[in-house]
Parts: C-alpha cells; sequence; structure tokens
C-alpha cells in the first residue's frame, strides 16, 4: 500500500484514451509501461480478454496494444489495463458509420487529465497554442510548406503563434508525419537563436511527445505554465529526421496587468515584453534555470505599462557607494535587466571618494586562503585607543575557543581566523565608529582524491547494481559519467545518488543491457572507472535430481541445485503441481530445492519434476516403489536377500559426498539368519579430469585391485549397520570418498546363507584446479590457459567458470556464464593499464569446485602503433642519418624503445638490425652501409606488450653522397655591424649546407687569420670565429669562404671593437664676466671607435673642491657656465662620453678663475601715482547651453572691475539669491551658478549682473533643459511647489520643497 499523504506512482508512462469508433472499423488501444517485462492484463467489464478472433493482444518492449476487430455496439462499453498494481479505465464508443467524422489524429485536450500528466491541475487557465481564442490569436489550421501535400515539408501541423496573461498556461503543439519514416524524428524546441529548452524543464515547462498509431503522426507539445512576463518573445521548433530538416517560427505573447504607478529610473533600463503580435529572435545569452528570458529580448519601441511599487531607494547612490563586484546583485536586487546601459551611466557619474578619518591602513579588497590554513585579517586605525567591531556577513564575531583571536597591537587590530573550511567563505567587514572597512574571504578547496577506486561487476538483467567509491573529502562534490556522458537523475529514477561521508554510491535498481558500459566518478582531483556487464539472466543447473528406488515406509528425498538462489519454483508429480502436506515437505535453502517424501507409498510412484519459475527448463526424475515379496516357507528355511536385482548384480549406487547414505536390505530365514557387512578394500589412482565430459568411466580400471576386507559390525556412530527380524539396514552418516567400494552382504543360519555385493560410488565436486597462465597480452584482452584438477569427483568435468578482478579490489567478476569445454579462454573487454588476477573454477554434475589460486598479476597492454614521420636526415657514402616521431598510441606503460632495421632493395634480402638491443631516442646514425646500394629501412616501436607495426622509408635510399652547392645561412644580427666592447669575448656562428662537406676559409681585410687570439672550429653544419678576449686591434672586415669543388660561396662581416674615448683636450678659459664663465676645448685624440655621444661639465668651488655637474650630454665644445657665486674661485673639468661610457680622466683647468665683487649703489624707484577704477566688464560672457534633467549644471563668465563689483544672478528677471537650490561662487573674477539637479523648469534666460561705484554691466545666456528617460513636463509656481504631467501615463506629479 502508498505510504499516506504520497501519490502511488503509476505503472504506465503512456495510458489508453477513451475512442470513438464508427462501426465495422477496428479501435486501438494504446499503453506503454515504465518498463519492459511487466505483466500486462486487458479487461472489459471486470473480466480479462485473451487473444482470440476478435480481440488482438500485441505487446513490443514497453508498448502493449489492445485491438477491437469489427467494432459494433456490442462492444460499447468500459475498458481497463492493469499492469502491476495500477489500473487504468477507459470507454469505446461506437456509432454508425454516417454519423462518424472522420479524425486523422486524435485531437488533444485542451486540459489534459491530472491522471494522464501524473501531476494536480493548475488553476491558472490554460491555453492550446493553435486554437481559437478570445484574444484573436490565429488559427491552427496547416498551411504552407507544413501542409501533407508538401513534398519537403516535415510538419503536418505547425505551432502557431499565441497569447497568454501573466499567471496563465499555454500549450504549443507540433503533428509530424510518421508514415514514410523509419525512426521516430527529433525535435527541438529554442528560444530566442540558440537557448535549447530541454535543459529548461522543471517548474515552469513541459515538453511532452505521443504516437498515434492509426494515423501514423507524432504530436509534440511545448507546455508553459504559470507564464511570467519575461517568456515573451521568439520560438522555434526543429524537427530532423536522417535525411530532412524542418523548422518553425512562432512568438508568444504575455499581456501583463495594468494599473498606476510611477516611472522610477530604474524602469528606463528594463526591457519590458513585445506588446503586438509580431514575432521577434533575442541575440542574447543564455536564460537562467527558472526560465527567466528577460535578458534575451530588445527594448520595444511599445511599452506596456506594469504596476510596480514607487522607488523609495536612490539606486545610483547606492551603485556610487558600492563595490563592483556588488552590481549585479544590486542590478538584480532592483529589476534592472540592462547592465550595459547602467554600466555606461554609471561611469559618466563622479564618484564621491571620502577619505577615512578611523583607518590609516584598511583591508584588501578579496584574500584567498586554502582549506585548513588560517588566514590572518589586519587593519590599521587612526586612533590606537579606537575599539573595533569584526562583522561576518553582517553579524558580529564572538570569541570562541580557538578559531577567531583578536590581537591588538598598537595601532594595528588583526583578525587570525584557524582552520578554515567553506562556512568561512564569506565577506568580513572592520567597524570603527560609524566607519568600516569590507573585503571577501574566497577558501579555495584542495583537490579531491580518489581514495578507494570502483569496482567492475557483472549482473543479470533485472538485478541491483551499486557503485560504490571512496574519496578524500566529505561532502565532495563528484560526477558520475557513463561512457563519457554525465548521468542525471531523471523522472524515472533510474539512477540514484548516495553519500556517506567519504563513500559515494551509483545504485542502478534494475539493470537492463543498455545500461552496459564503462562507469566513472570524477572529482576535482582524478577519476575512478570501472566497467559495467549486464547479461541476460540465465538459469544453470549444478545438480539435477536423481530417481530413487525406495520401500514402503521409507523416505524419498529429491534434491537439486541451481545458479541462483533467489529462484523459486514448483514441484510437479506426473505434471500436476504438487501440494505439500505433513507427509510431503518441500523446502528452499540458498540454491538447493528438496522435496521430502515420508512413509513412501505404492501411490506415490510417479514422475516428479522440478520446474524454476521465470525459466524455460524442467528437472523431472522419477520414484520407484521397491515391494518386498515375502513368501510363506515353513520352517527351517534358509535365509535369503530379497533384492530386485534378476540378475544378483545390483547397479552402482552413487551418492553424493556430504549426503546421507542408507543401504535397506530385506532379509529372511528361519531361524533368524545372522547377517554380515564386509568391504572390500581397493588400491589405486585418483582419476584425473581431461577437458572432454564424455571420457570412457572403465579407463584405468586396472589400476585397482583387491588386497582386504574389512568387517563392519558397529551400531553407533558415523557408519553403523542395524538389524531387524525382516531387514538389515547399513548407514552412512555424511559420504566420504573413503566410503566408495563394493559392500558385501552375507546372511546365514543353520540351513545355509546367501550374499550379495552392492556397489558404492561416491561422488563430489572436482578438486580446486591450478593456478591460470596468462598469455597473448593484447589491449584489452589476454589469452588465459588451465590444467584440469587432479581429481574430477567422480563424474566428468562438464565445464570451467573463469573470474577475474583488479589487482586491489576484493570483488570476483564471472567472466562466462555458459561454461568452458576448453583449457583456455580468450579473455576480453579489460581496461588498458590496470592490473588484473585470473582464477578458474571446475564444474561437474555435483557442483562447482573451490576456486583455484589466483593467476600472476598482468596489465592489458596494446602494442603501440607505428612511429610518425620518418624522414631520412642525411646520406653519405656509408651512412644514412634517420629521424622519426613517437607513435600516436604509446600504451598505458610507455615506450620501452626503438628498433631500426634496414635490408637490401629485392624481396631476397632479410631484414638486418642496425643496432643491437633498443634506442630511446628518436633519430640514429646507420653506419657502414655499402656504398652505391638502394636500401629500405623501417623503424618499430616496443613496449610491454612487445613491438607495433614497422614504419617504412616509402622509396629506397641510395647510399651515396650527393653534390649540394654550398649555402652560408648568416643569420639576421651579423648582417649588421656586430660591435663588442674592449675585453668581451666574440663568438659568431655562421650556419651553412654543402656536401660534401664544404672547406672553410676566414680571411680578415683579405689577408688570412693569425695569431693565438682568433680562433676558427669548423663541423660539418657550421663555423664559428671566436676570440676570447676583444682588443681594438681585432676591429674591421672578415670574410668566410666556403667552398665544395669548384663552387663557393662568401659572406663579409664587420666587426667594431669599441672602448672609452680619450678626454677632451686644450681646455681654456675664454672669458668672465659677473656671474658667468666662458670655457672652450678640442675633441679628444681617440674617440674610441665609436661616436662620441657628448661631454660633461663640472665646477668645483675652490674652497670645498667638491665637485658639481653643470652640463651633461653636451654636444659643442664651449659652454657658458652661469650663476657662479660673487667671490669664489672655481675649477672646471670636462669629461667625454661614446657608446661604452665617460672618458677615464678628464680635461680641468689648471688656475681656478676668482669671481669679483663689482661696486654696486642702490637707488630707490620713483613711482607715478595711477588711477585703477575701473567700471565692470565681462572678458568672458554666457554662453547658451543645452543640458540633461537630473545632473548637476554650472553656468561660467569672468568680469574685471575696480572696485570690486557686486555680482548678482536673475533667471526670466528674478533674483536667485534666496533661491537654496542655486549656488553663487566668485574666485578672481570668474563667476559660477550651479544649479543642482535641473528639470525641464530650470530652463530659461539667465542673466549675471556686475555693479560698482563706476557703473554696471550684465551678460546673459538661455539654458535649455533636456528632460531624461520617463520625464515628463514641470512647472513651479510662487508657493514652491513642483508640478509636472507625464504624458506618457497621463499622471501628474507634485513635489514640495
Amino acid at each position: 500500500m502508498p505510504e499516506p499523504g504520497k501519490k502511488p506512482v503509476s505503472a504506465f508512462s503512456k495510458k489508453p484514451r477513451s475512442a470513438e469508433v464508427a462501426a465495422g472499423s477496428p479501435a486501438v488501444f494504446e499503453a506503454e509501461t515504465e518498463r519492459a517485462g511487466l505483466k500486462v492484463r486487458w479487461q472489459r467489464a471486470g473480466s480479462d480478454i485473451s487473444a482470440s478472433e476478435k480481440y488482438g493482444l500485441a505487446a513490443e518492449g514497453t508498448r502493449h496494444t489492445l485491438t477491437v476487430r469489427d467494432a459494433g455496439p456490442a462492444d460499447q462499453g468500459s475498458y481497463a489495463v492493469i499492469a502491476g498494481s495500477s489500473k487504468v479505465k477507459f470507454d469505446l464508443k461506437v456509432v454508425d458509420a454516417g454519423k462518424a467524422e472522420p479524425v486523422s489524429a486524435p485531437a488533444p485536450a485542451p486540459t489534459e487529465a491530472p491522471e494522464a500528466l501524473g501531476e494536480a491541475p493548475t488553476s491558472a487557465p490554460e491555453v492550446e497554442a493553435g486554437a481559437p481564442s478570445p484574444e484573436g490569436s490565429s488559427s491552427a489550421a496547416p498551411e504552407g510548406p507544413s501542409a501533407p501535400g508538401d513534398p519537403i515539408g516535415l510538419f503536418v501541423m505547425r505551432p502557431q503563434d499565441g497569447e497568454v496573461t501573466v499567471g496563465g498556461s499555454i500549450t504549443f503543439s507540433a503533428r509530424v508525419a510518421g508514415a514514410s519514416l523509419l525512426k521516430p524524428p527529433v525535435v527541438k524546441w529554442f528560444k530566442g537563436k540558440w537557448v535549447d529548452l530541454s535543459s529548461k524543464v522543471g517548474q515552469h515547462l513541459q515538453l511532452r511527445d505521443s504516437y498515434d498509431r492509426t494515423s501514423k503522426v507524432y504530436l509534440f507539445e511545448l507546455y508553459i505554465m504559470d507564464a511570467q512576463a519575461s517568456f515573451a518573445g521568439g520560438y522555434r521548433c526543429e524537427v530532423s529526421t536522417k535525411d530532412k530538416f524542418d523548422s518553425c517560427n512562432f512568438s508568444l505573447t504575455v499581456h501583463e496587468a495594468v494599473g498606476p504607478g510611477d516611472v522610477d529610473l530604474r524602469s528606463t533600463f528594463r526591457r519590458t515584453s513585445l506588446a503586438g503580435g509580431g514575432r521577434r529572435i533575442s541575440d542574447s545569452h543564455e536564460d537562467t534555470a527558472t526560465l527567466d528570458f528577460s535578458s534575451l529580448l530588445r527594448k520595444s519601441s511599445l511599452r506596456t505599462p506594469r504596476l510596480e511599487a514607487p522607488a523609495e531607494e536612490d539606486v545610483w547612490e547606492i551603485l556610487r557607494q558600492a563595490p563592483p563586484s556588488e552590481y549585479e546583485r544590486i542590478a538584480f536586487q532592483h529589476g534592472v535587466t540592462d547592465l550595459r546601459g547602467m554600466l555606461k551611466r554609471l561611469k559618466g557619474i563622479k564618484r564621491d571618494e571620502k577619505k577615512s578619518t578611523a583607518f590609516q591602513k584598511k583591508l584588501q579588497p578579496a584574500y584567498q586562503v586554502s582549506k585548513g590554513h588560517k588566514i590572518r585579517l589586519m587593519v590599521e586605525l587612526a586612533d590606537p585607543d579606537a575599539e573595533v567591531k569584526w562583522l561576518k556577513n553582517g553579524q558580529e564575531i564572538q570569541m570562541s575557543g580557538s578559531k577567531y583571536i583578536f590581537e591588538s597591537i598598537g595601532a594595528k587590530r588583526t583578525l587570525t581566523i584557524s582552520q578554515c573550511s567553506l562556512a568561512d567563505d564569506a565577506a568580513y567587514q572592520c567597524v570603527v565608529g560609524d566607519e568600516k572597512c569590507s573585503t571577501e574571504l574566497f577558501v579555495k578547496e584542495p583537490p579531491v582524491l580518489i581514495t578507494r577506486p570502483l569496482e567492475d561487476q557483472l549482473v543479470m538483467v533485472g538485478q541491483r547494481v551499486e557503485f560504490e567509491c571512496e574519496v578524500s573529502e566529505e561532502g565532495a562534490q563528484v560526477k558520475w559519467l557513463k561512457d563519457g556522458v554525465e548521468l542525471t537523475r531523471e523522472e524515472t529514477f533510474k539512477y540514484r545518488f548516495k553519500k556517506d561521508g567519504q563513500k559515494h554510491h551509483l545504485i542502478i535498481n534494475e539493470a537492463t543491457l543498455e545500461d552496459a558500459g564503462h562507469y566513472a566518478l570524477r572529482t576535482s582531483g582524478g577519476q575512478a572507472l570501472a566497467e559495467l556487464i549486464v547479461q541476460e539472466k540465465k538459469l544453470e543447473v549444478y545438480q539435477s535430481i536423481a530417481d530413487l528406488t525406495v520401500g514402503s515406509k521409507d523416505q524419498a528425498v529429491f534434491k537439486c541445485e541451481v545458479s541462483d538462489e533467489n529462484v523459486r519454483g514448483v514441484w510437479l508429480k506426473n505434471g500436476k503441481e504438487l501440494v505439500p502436506d505433513s507427509r510431503i515437505k518441500v523446502s528452499h535453502i540458498g540454491r538447493v530445492h528438496k522435496l521430502t517424501i515420508d512413509d513412501v507409498t505404492p501411490a506415490d510412484e510417479a514422475d516428479y519434476s522440478f520446474v524454476p519459475e521465470g525459466f524455460a527448463c524442467n528437472l523431472s526424475a522419477k520414484l520407484h516403489f521397491m515391494e518386498v515379496k515375502i513368501d510363506f516357507v515353513p520352517r527351517q528355511e534358509p535365509p535369503k536377500i530379497h533384492l530386485d536385482c534378476p540378475g544378483r548384480v545390483p547397479d552402482t549406487i552413487v551418492v553424493v559426498a556430504g549426503n546421507k547414505l542408507r543401504l535397506d536390505v530385506p532379509i529372511s530365514g528361519d531361524p533368524a539368519p545372522t547377517v554380515i557387512w564386509q568391504k572390500t578394500i581397493t588400491k589405486g589412482k585418483k582419476v584425473a579430469a581431461g577437458p572432454a565430459p564424455d571420457a570412457s568411466e572403465e579407463s584405468g580400471a586396472g589400476d585397482e585391485w583387491v588386497f582386504d576386507k574389512k568387517l563392519l559390525c558397529e551400531t553407533e556412530g558415523r557408519v553403523r549397520v542395524e538389524t531387524t527380524k525382516d531387514r538389515s539396514i547399513f548407514t552412512v552418516e555424511g559420504a566420504e570418498q573413503e566410503d566408495e567400494g563394493v559392500y558385501v552382504v552375507t546372511v546365514k543360519n543353520p540351513v545355509g546363507e546367501d550374499q550379495v555385493s552392492l556397489t558404492v560410488k561416491v561422488i563430489d565436486v572436482p578438486d580446486a584446479p591450478a593456478a591460470p597462465e596468462i598469455s597473448k597480452v593484447g589491449e584489452d584482452s589476454c589469452t588465459v590457459c588451465w590444467e584440469p584438477p587432479a581429481y574430477d569427483g567422480g563424474q566428468p568435468v562438464l565445464g570451467y567458470v573463469l573470474e577475474r578482478k583488479k589487482k586491489k579490489s576484493y570483488r570476483w567478476m564471472r567472466l562466462n556464464f555458459d561454461l568452458l569445454r576448453e583449457l583456455s579462454h580468450e579473455a576480453r573487454r579489460m581496461i588498458e593499464g590496470v592490473i588484473y588476477e585470473m582464477r578458474v573454477y571446475a564444474v561437474n554434475a555435483v557442483g562447482m569446485s573451490r576456486p583455484s589460486p589466483a593467476s600472476q598479476p598482468f596489465m592489458p597492454i596494446g602494442p603501440p602503433s607505428e612511429p610518425t614521420h620518418l624522414a631520412v636526415e642525411d646520406v653519405s657514402d656509408t651512412t644514412v642519418s634517420l629521424k622519426w616521431r613517437p607513435p600516436e598510441r604509446a600504451g598505458a606503460g610507455g615506450l620501452d624503445g626503438y628498433s631500426v632495421e634496414y635490408r637490401r632493395e629485392g624481396s631476397g634480402s632479410a631484414w638486418v638490425s642496425a643496432l643491437p638491443g633498443l634506442i630511446e631516442r628518436t633519430s640514429l646514425l646507420v653506419k657502414d652501409l655499402p656504398t652505391g646500394a638502394r636500401v629500405l629501412f623501417r623503424v618499430r616501436a616496443h613496449n610491454m606488450a612487445g613491438a607495433g607495426p614497422p614504419a617504412t622509408t616509402k622509396e629506397p635510399v641510395t647510399v651515396q653522397e650527393l653534390l649540394q652547392r654550398p649555402r652560408l645561412q648568416l643569420p639576421r644580427h651579423l648582417r649588421q655591424t656586430i660591435q663588442k666592447k674592449v675585453g668581451e669575448p666574440v663568438n659568431l656562428l655562421i650556419p651553412f649546407q654543402g656536401k660534401p662537406r664544404p672547406q672553410v676559409t676566414w680571411t680578415k681585410e683579405g689577408q688570412p687569420l693569425a695569431g693565438e687570439e682568433v680562433s676558427i672550429r669548423n663541423s660539418p653544419t657550421d663555423t664559428i670565429l671566436f676570440i676570447r678576449a676583444a682588443c681594438r686591434a681585432h676591429s674591421g672586415i672578415y670574410q668566410v669562404t666556403l667552398r665544395v669543388e669548384n663552387m663557393e660561396d662568401k659572406a663579409q662581416l664587420v666587426l667594431q671593437v669599441v672602448d672609452r674615448p680619450s678626454p677632451p683636450q686644450d681646455i681654456q678659459v675664454a672669458e668672465a664676466w659677473g656671474f658667468n664663465v666662458a670655457l672652450e676645448w678640442k675633441p679628444p685624440q681617440d674617440d674610441g671607435n665609436t661616436e662620441l655621444w657628448g661631454y660633461t661639465v663640472q665646477k668645483a668651488d675652490e674652497k670645498t673642491m667638491e665637485w658639481f655637474t653643470v652640463l651633461e650630454h653636451y654636444r659643442r665644445t664651449h659652454c657658458v657656465v652661469s650663476e657662479l657665486i660673487i667671490g669664489n674661485g672655481y675649477y672646471f673639468r670636462v669629461f667625454s662620453h661614446n657608446t661604452v661610457g665617460p672618458s677615464e680622466r678628464a680635461a680641468a683647468t689648471k688656475e681656478p678663475v676668482f669671481i669679483p665683487r663689482p661696486g654696486i649703489t642702490y637707488e630707490l624707484p620713483k613711482y607715478k601715482a595711477l588711477d585703477f577704477s575701473e567700471a565692470p566688464s565681462f572678458t568672458r560672457p554666457l554662453v547658451n547651453r543645452s543640458v540633461i534633467a537630473g545632473y548637476n549644471t554650472t553656468l561660467c563668465c569672468a568680469v574685471r572691475g575696480s572696485p570690486k563689483p557686486k555680482i548678482s544672478w536673475f533667471k526670466n528677471g528674478l533674483d536667485l539669491s534666496k533661491d537654496a537650490r542655486f549656488r553663487m561662487f566668485s574666485k578672481q573674477g570668474v563667476l559660477t551658478l550651479e544649479i543642482r539637479k535641473p528639470c525641464p523648469f530650470d530652463g530659461g534666460v539667465y542673466a549675471c549682473r556686475a555693479t560698482n561705484l563706476e557703473g554696471e554691466a550684465q551678460c546673459e545666456c538661455r539654458l535649455e533643459v533636456r528632460g531624461g528617460a520617463g520625464a515628463g513636463l514641470y512647472a513651479r509656481n510662487l508657493e514652491g511647489s513642483w508640478t509636472g504631467h507625464l504624458p506618457a501615463a497621463g499622471c501628474v506629479c507634485k513635489c514640495v520643497h
């Protein structure tokens, strides 16, 4: 029973609907179940329907169909379909053929029933797109390319434009013809250009699809619930098949409630819905999970007023004071969706930056710390005695334990957070009085590692699968993937994800064949991979039931063992189900099923069968009732053993090891005979198990012989003998291998004796085979070989079962369900690079042996691919240089190296190894090749799996050095003058080409190089000119010549070795006057082999002799030193400069230059009295301006006059001095009038009047105030009130100062 308060889950994913058909036509009802294999029953009027000429029943996977043929009035009524605990009722109505209207496809109801949808109906009205509506939306009749006659279009009916009010629901329908389609079409719904609505299915949106087999039409529906204003816009439906594609655009208009309200500043940047019904496609980014399409809509020219609360907060003031990281949150909170326009306008507003009076050093904008570490937040205060508070997300932090540590050292205040966790990732504030500084702390999580990987699993269809993986962090975020595709929670709850501390579980309740594949758990620090193998459910019989022969009042036990311990079954007697009672008992323990019959009677002799439920198999055996024939004889009757053995040679009695052996021998004789039981002891060998199950049982019989008889006379214990007047019972509890043999029963009395031999054979499971051997290991496979067990258990070995596991795992996975007949098997579907182990079981008619020891661990690794880009780099008369690149696939174990082989052209030549062993580099010089031979080369890559395929040269290579013209490859930096400082090394490397090896010659100024200071080093590919320490003599033009036979190439290099210049010459004092001295000198004798950059002139007072630089980088050879002090003597010196630096010495004056004190008499100046009185005049008048309402505006002009004039400002003739909204400034003749946040009323003629004793002046300008977005026309009266009209909304706003 379902739990109270919860809605039971229906077993149907698609339910049949009531139908109305014409008399004589068939009626088809279709239902789909959630899973395949579910038993479905059809009923009419409470009675089950079976397949007949009237009713047709069909089942295909999860689809079940009921067909009522030749429907008539008698077929009308109520029908039902039952699956599990779910039952769905529907009706069939039959009308006359003339009254029935032909319907190509069943029209979907505007509002689907809650039972069909699996959810409660919404209270909001639902409108189906395409149906006529009161708003006047268009009809749903197909037109254009979607008509059925169109040979290209796929649509039978396209979705039409629709209208809905806020909070309502609407359905868009599309029908696709499926008569010519082999597979169902793929339909996608889009919002705008690229927003796929399949990822937005949830609270506000549902996607549905169905198929009508009668009309062969696919129906696809887009169902929008609780519509919002942001849902309006353009939509697109795309349908595609293997070779066709079709699409259709439609639009949704959402009508909003209209109410009075002020238009605040935020409405300027909020995009509203489209008022008209035209189509429009958005080009913005993808929307959020709540289907908010506001960011996808362009601002329309027509706007429907919407009801909004009046703005009580200044959004711009909030944005000005907030950090940039908070812009998006504030915009979302206040409904501003045009972020780009908001940021553009925000840039034009000057943000007020206030200097903090409480903090000398604030917190940084953000901090980052790793999880588990500690972080210190420190501020520095202006007042060392001030009290501070630390806040976390607006809540004051209290001292608790060692988590938070508060420190106060002087003016510094520190908050230390220990053992940071994700809960500490928050915003922190330090508050001092009324001021505060904020920061954000980001806690970085360490990578989550896999501590216990996933394990491979092998299950049967319908079984439960649970993957378990353990990671290093509790509650870590992980992803489950199947074959590289992320798994998500589906509506059918096929996959369930569970977290238990550090353990993560993936649960599949009922596995299907489609669930087979590779599953992975991915974390931030790696991933774990495992394979799931799902096989068809098969049942193996480990032990079948055997025929029994029992006597009267004895017990008969039929026992069988199957592979699945969960399988139940039915016992049959002569084909009829056997009902247990006090004498007949049925038991099921694990994999063993038993039928026990006590006190057997002749009526129990019959054929008994065990039939497992859900499997097409039948285990049968026969029960023989053994009658004891007692003949009346006179007294002194000789003893006789009464066994049903005509030839006195009874059949071999077979017993399974561990079972009870009971030999009941009826006897007679008068007087009562004495019974003697003896066992013939034999000696021989165990029979080895071979691969063939039908091997002859008589082979090896000659290896046994009799050498003794053992008397059995115990009456208690495991082996005991019980004798009565008319029978002797030999019992063995738990038969063992040593109980096997020939038992001799002898009865004696004075009249005579009788003797019978009974052969008992004890069979058991085989011994465990030896550890298997692994060979032929490939990329994902290997060959497993094993030997038969030493003892086959007395029954031929039927086959073998193979298992494998990962080395570090404890879970063994079975590789075969059908027994392997051979002694080898190729195991596949392994993961490359993972270490595995194998083990094997032997199976005979008794059961399965113990597992063999595990094989040696092995790793599936495939050989590498062939090396790439094999090319011949160089060829000489006896050598060939090869180079290549590593192979694209090297295998999990990496490469061990490469082998290089060659052979002469011709099929008869064998491949010769160019080098013993393997090489690790990707190039090789093959030596000692015959000159002139044509040789092929091949290269193989080797790894743990062996050698991969070879890469072979396309054409044979002729071993002969080619003649190549010499060519010098002069680098770019050597083509210019090479400048080096004295003492620096010179290393000039010049690559070249040429074959055979060119002859290199260096010359300087046409002369061969000589001396030990210049060395030349040549190689086959380049030449080097090296000078350990350059000097001035090494400067010059060097020429290198490359010669091959009669061909040559030349290049020139210019080397310039530079040094410091010598000091200037002949410095002289040309003239001295007043505070100035003129100096002259000559250029230095040696410029250091480079251009002079200039001179440095310095002076020194004769008293202190401290040198001060007067001129630097001076290019001329004469200068004037000014600003000298009268009465002092000066020395002067000059340095010369070049690229290397200044000269080591300077040219200095030998004698000081004295600055004399001239006689000076100061005369007071005479001034003429002047009159500076001046009438006011505007040097810069006012200019006309046009400004935007809401932004502060200034009017500026400049005036002069003496005495200082009095300034007055007027607007339209009214004095502005008493109006608080206007501020006047005057600074050094510059006059400014500031108008705070002007409105359209503030436009007009402004005048500035300047007045003093000499006169007055006035200038005027016109100010035009343009209204902003949403602003109206305002007027102001004399009482100080503001009134305005909003032409758009028709409302009046009044603001009183």
